[in-house]
């Protein structure tokens, strides 16, 4: 591996479904993510990328058959650092739609860029919040950069994208433009990771919502919800393993996350509820 990054053994093949766990909350979530990858079926490796982790908790992923690969954080300025830390981002670009944990660590987000160092041919990131309900295999056929819509308020949001998941094609040569369009005078990437791919890949090519359905969907799109056709479950702002305001609203996609979690049993999508307030027929 090149600098910046120590994997744990070598691919066992040439695509890898990846994620990112910078703290032991997301190190909750990314066991779901990897739990509900493995039901899907999928060959591809399934890889978790991190930062500084316990031992506990590598043991953790190491035992659910996931490669593990330490990355460091990305080599940016001080005055990059600044900009981005959690108190002045949220203070120059706060969260209004929802409430961001608090173990949410901006500058932390910028590390996922470290998968255009791995070994692989192609890459689905699929950020640590999220749950696989299908086989998504058919991602790894996309053209590098897709990403599915920022869409949970309205559809006028269709122009922006989510960096909750996206296809990637690793090499060097990416890695290394990639810095030198993230961290330049002055800059400030307002939504940290998000923001910068937009910027970096302008033409990004787009992934069916059901591909990254974002869990805000279910309270303010209701009759965009299809439950056989989402593949992809975002948790977006509030996480399903906390407590928090929003959890009665939510109860429902809750304990789906909370079925993949654990140990099963798992219920179809098709059997559960259509969100409140659906037009009739949605399911």
């Amino acid at each position: 591996m090149t600098g910046g990054i120590r994997a744990d053994g070598r691919a066992r093949s040439n695509r890898a479904f990846v994620t990112l766990a910078t703290n032991s909350d997301y190190v909750i979530g990314a066991a779901a993510l990897i739990r509900s990858l493995r039901r899907t079926g999928t060959t591809a490796d399934l890889v978790v990328m991190y930062t500084d982790l316990p031992g506990g908790d590598l043991a953790r992923i190491s035992a659910l058959g996931a490669r593990l690969v330490q990355v460091d954080l990305l080599p940016t300025s001080d005055a990059f650092n600044a900009l981005h830390g959690r108190d002045r981002l949220h203070g120059a670009a706060p969260f209004t739609k929802g409430e961001k944990p608090p173990f949410h660590t901006p500058l932390d987000n910028f590390a996922k860029l470290r998968l255009w160092q791995l070994d692989y041919e192609r890459v689905v990131f699929i950020d640590a919040d999220a749950i696989v309900l299908q086989n998504i295999d058919r991602l790894f056929d996309y053209p590098e950069f897709s990403a599915a819509p920022n869409v949970y308020e309205s559809l006028g949001d269709f122009h922006r994208l989510n960096s909750g998941v996206f296809t990637a094609r690793p090499g060097a040569a990416t890695f290394d433009a990639m810095l030198a369009h993230l961290d330049r005078p002055g800059q400030f990437w307002r939504r940290t990771d998000q923001t910068f791919l937009e910027s970096y890949f302008p033409n990004w090519h787009g992934l069916p919502v059901f591909d990254n359905m974002l869990q805000y969907v279910w309270m303010n799109l209701p009759d965009l919800w299809r439950w056989q056709d989402i593949r992809i479950l975002h948790f977006q702002y509030e996480k399903p393993w906390q407590i928090h305001a929003k959890v009665d609203d939510l109860n429902v996609l809750i304990e789906l996350w909370r079925a993949h979690a654990g140990d099963g049993p798992v219920p179809d999508p098709a059997t559960l509820p259509p969100p409140p307030g659906a037009g009739p027929g949605r399911a």
